[in-house]
């Protein structure tokens, strides 16, 4: 199926929420909410990343209306996850005047984790994909390396290949070619991309999981280079009603675009 042709099937439609979230709607039934993973843009993607987002959310807008949701735009230096989470708690009270199922992925994970558990209100059940209490060390330091240099107007994206391969000559050829790719993916707004990562940085929401009451679906991939299976295993565990899905063999992104992972998460969603 084409592009486009995808796009026109699922009858996409595109928006702002409270607090300026931008959002794309697609698909027909009960709403679910998707947090972006990580994007340094906070605005709707477009060309490819559309795409690939279209793609990766076709199979449950075949079952759910999935709300694409990014970031606010015009983020203020000194932005909490805390903060960020209000701001979608506002915003999803606002549109939908209740609780409703939540999906997080990668970066949205850590967002959907804070909604979930400073606003509990808010998130009728919750799903974490590719994502944990906390993110690791070394994860988070190539995104703060990213969003610094891109605040100064540096080459950045390069910066990301630091983790997520774990041969290290795959890493330096990723590197070499992100360095080159870089000026057609600087983000529009760098303020906005630094103050996220730094505000990812600092989530840490170990000691609070049992605050998240929401049942909850903890998905990861065997061999992540972001989160290891230990901080998924520690995410299902300090959460009181979650179940742990770990697709063998599967990176980052792999768990996503695993063969389960649509079924898996309709199957919890719709029980």
């Amino acid at each position: 199926m084409g592009r486009s042709t995808l796009a026109a099937e699922l009858a996409v439609a595109e928006g702002t929420l409270k607090h300026g979230l931008p959002y794309l709607a697609m698909g027909s039934g009960d709403p679910l909410v998707f947090l972006r993973w990580f994007s340094a843009d906070h605005a709707n993607p477009t060309g490819w990343m559309r795409d690939a987002e279209l793609k990766a959310l076709a199979p449950l807008a075949r079952n759910f209306r999935v709300y694409a949701v990014g970031r606010a735009p015009g983020m203020a230096a000194g932005t909490t996850m805390a903060d960020i989470a209000t701001q979608h708690a506002e915003a999803l009270r606002t549109e939908f005047g209740g609780a409703v199922d939540v999906l997080g992925i990668s970066s949205g994970g850590s967002v959907a984790l804070q909604l979930a558990a400073d606003h509990p209100e808010a998130v009728r059940k919750l799903v974490i994909a590719s994502s944990g209490y906390r993110l690791e060390r070394a994860a988070s330091d190539s995104q703060v390396k990213f969003g610094e240099a891109a605040a100064r107007g540096e080459r950045a994206l390069h910066h990301m290949a630091s983790v997520g391969f774990a041969n290290p000559v795959v890493a330096r050829l990723a590197a070499a070619g992100m360095w080159l790719l870089d000026p057609l993916a600087r983000p529009k707004n760098p303020a906005d991309t630094l103050a996220f990562v730094l505000a990812e940085d600092a989530f840490d929401l170990d000691g609070r999981l049992a605050d998240v009451t929401a049942p909850t679906l903890v998905i990861g991939g065997e061999r992540d280079g972001f989160y290891p299976v230990e901080n998924f295993r520690r995410t299902a565990d300090g959460i009181p009603h979650s179940h742990l899905i770990i697709y063998p063999g599967a990176g980052h992104m792999g768990a996503i675009k695993h063969p389960r992972f649509a079924p898996d998460v309709t199957g919890f969603l719709t029980r």
